[in-house]
């Protein structure tokens, strides 16, 4: 079976497809997650061929029933839950994360599962595990929210012998993704709307840094904004270094994102978090951007690292006073998300 792009099936790809429902799935779990997006793809009634629509509506039916009745039968065990997963959430580039339920104190909770695809890949969310303790240990209480809580940190033994470190973290429901909120807004978002979230990954950041910390990965899809309470969570703390020393992994989708000092691999301080989070904000704005805060968006990015601010608390005193001088008095601007994406 083939299912290249988002290219409509053909019969052949279809026939193939529905055949391949008898087989069932892989007992890896992301191999089997993989071969249910394939089928997906070529079974869903709106890729399917036209003339075998109403087969596919029955297919793409038995298809969800068969992974919905494997998700609640597969189980992770750690030393504090035992956890019943769900579906496949997301795929990044380092792991795979899979909503799941855990009990107690006889209720049933939410979790999430963030699992790396290949066992190598281990240290990373080890390094994540141990990043987000120091965060809730040495960073100051009343900031924690900016980060994921971290309930668990354990490893699952498959039958072949290997090995992966699994997170188990609180969800963050009612967040979306700095590249959501992009993508809803494609001619650029309104400054006044952009301005509290700026002022909240500022914090974060600076609380993170005076944990000795620098985040390293600050891009549009790991910062997180719940609309409604106007809340900002920090993700994917995997590629976080202790202040001064060199960020571990680079990624190579942003590889045009980075300051020079991370490409050379020197070492990372605060200024270099400051030019990933600038860089973020000035492409949500993108053309609405003012002439003042375009000016205060370059002095953060500038290639230079001693130039650039090197204290995010600092930083955000000054860009109170750049939006008070822009739009007057801080005051709460309502924000929600579009229901769909603009076409």
């Amino acid at each position: 079976m083939t299912a290249a792009g988002n290219r409509p099936a053909g019969p052949a790809d279809f026939d193939d497809a529905v055949a391949a429902l008898a087989d069932g799935f892989p007992a890896d779990p992301h191999e089997a997650a993989r071969h249910y997006r394939r089928l997906a793809l070529v079974l869903h009634p709106d890729t399917a061929p036209a003339a075998r629509a109403g087969r596919a509506a029955v297919a793409f039916a038995r298809l969800t029933a068969a992974w919905e009745a494997r998700a609640g039968q597969e189980t992770v065990t750690g030393p504090r839950h035992t956890y019943l997963l769900g579906p496949v959430l997301a795929e990044g580039g380092l792991a795979t994360v899979r909503s799941a339920r855990y009990d107690e104190g006889g209720e049933r909770r939410k979790a999430v599962l963030k699992i790396p695809r290949r066992p190598r890949d281990n240290d990373l969310i080890e390094h994540e595990a141990a990043v987000l303790t120091r965060l809730r240990t040495v960073g100051e209480a009343r900031h924690r929210a900016y980060a994921p809580t971290l309930i668990e940190s354990f490893r699952r033994r498959h039958d072949d012998g290997t090995e992966h470190v699994v997170n188990a973290l609180a969800p963050l429901d009612g967040f979306h993704t700095l590249a959501d909120v992009a993508a809803a807004h494609p001619g650029g978002l309104d400054p006044r709307d952009a301005a509290w979230m700026w002022r909240r990954l500022l914090t974060a950041l600076g609380w993170a840094h005076r944990a000795g910390l620098v985040h390293g990965a600050v891009f549009p899809e790991h910062v997180l904004i719940h609309p409604e309470m106007h809340g900002l969570v920090l993700v994917d703390w995997c590629h976080a270094t202790a202040t001064g020393t060199d960020v571990p992994v680079l990624l190579h989708r942003h590889a045009g994102d980075y300051p020079a000092e991370m490409t050379a691999h020197l070492p990372a301080t605060p200024a270099t978090d400051i030019h990933l989070a600038s860089r973020c904000v000035a492409r949500l704005i993108g053309d609405l951007t003012p002439p003042p805060l375009r000016a205060f968006l370059r002095g953060c990015t500038l290639p230079e690292q001693h130039r650039r601010p090197q204290d995010g608390w600092r930083l955000l005193a000054e860009l109170d006073e750049v939006l008070e001088r822009l739009y007057g008095p801080r005051t709460f601007r309502p924000f929600t998300m579009p229901a769909t994406r603009p076409a």
